[in-house]
């Protein structure tokens, strides 16, 4: 009759699934040494030389050295227009910034650090020395900022550093803090600029794998090294051979 119960087999209930292997953890935001160098594979795009450079190409880099100016210059003038319309913004950033010197060189190479690129740092380096920081202070730019480590206007710039760089947004109370330091809105506009400006280089060089023109300055040190991971050798006289 409808509803009686029909003599199916019994089955087992289903069984959990056997656990699969966890996932391979990312490493830490911020830490250098998951970035390697990009310069150990040949340039994806080389340097501009001379034999190829045009007049207008020439011209450009002229005021920057020529053919003996920087391989980062080099090689954004292979594209001559956005070269030239880069080049302004960039200097304002780095010539005629509203932030001192020191805040300025403390977002540049914290950012430099958590985006990879052991060329910004390098380059940075003896900015930062010029800026007034020292050599530990640089080296405290390579790891995450810790309260106690740094003054109040100090430690909300580097972390307002890692905030632009890691979420794309300063957190209020970094902003706050800045604000009471006596910064301008100016400032507070432009350290967002200034941070997003250098991720941008960082992520330039490593993809197009812009090499040092010389011995440089790895992140997390200050001691020059040759590009290839070699000691750097001083010679009498105190050039580097």
């Amino acid at each position: 009759m409808v509803g009686s119960v029909t003599d199916a087999p019994l089955t087992s209930p289903p069984s959990d699934p056997a656990p699969s292997e966890p996932a391979p953890s990312d490493p830490p935001l911020h830490d250098p040494a998951w970035h390697e160098p990009s310069w150990h594979e040949p340039p994806r795009i080389a340097p501009l030389s001379e034999a190829d450079a045009t007049d207008a190409q020439l011209e450009a880099l002229a005021p920057l050295g020529g053919m003996d100016s920087l391989h980062l210059f080099r090689t954004l003038v292979q594209h001559p227009k956005l070269f030239r319309r880069w080049l302004p913004f960039a200097g304002r950033l780095l010539q005629a910034s509203t932030l001192s010197p020191r805040a300025r060189e403390l977002v540049i190479l914290r950012t430099a650090a958590l985006c990879g690129s052991d060329y910004e740092w390098g380059q940075h380096v003896a900015l930062g020395r010029d800026a007034g920081l020292r050599d530990d202070e640089i080296i405290g730019c390579s790891v995450p900022t810790e309260p106690g480590a740094w003054n109040a206007e100090d430690l909300a710039v580097l972390t307002a550093a890692e905030e632009l760089v890691d979420g794309h947004r300063m957190a209020p109370a970094t902003w706050d803090e800045l604000a009471l330091a006596g910064w301008s809105d100016e400032q507070l506009l432009e350290v967002t600029m200034l941070a997003g400006h250098y991720a941008m280089i960082a992520g330039m060089l490593r993809s197009v794998g812009v090499q040092p023109e010389g011995p440089i300055a790895r992140i997390g040190s200050v001691e020059l090294e040759d590009w290839d991971g070699g000691p750097t050798t001083v010679a009498e006289g105190g050039g580097a051979s």
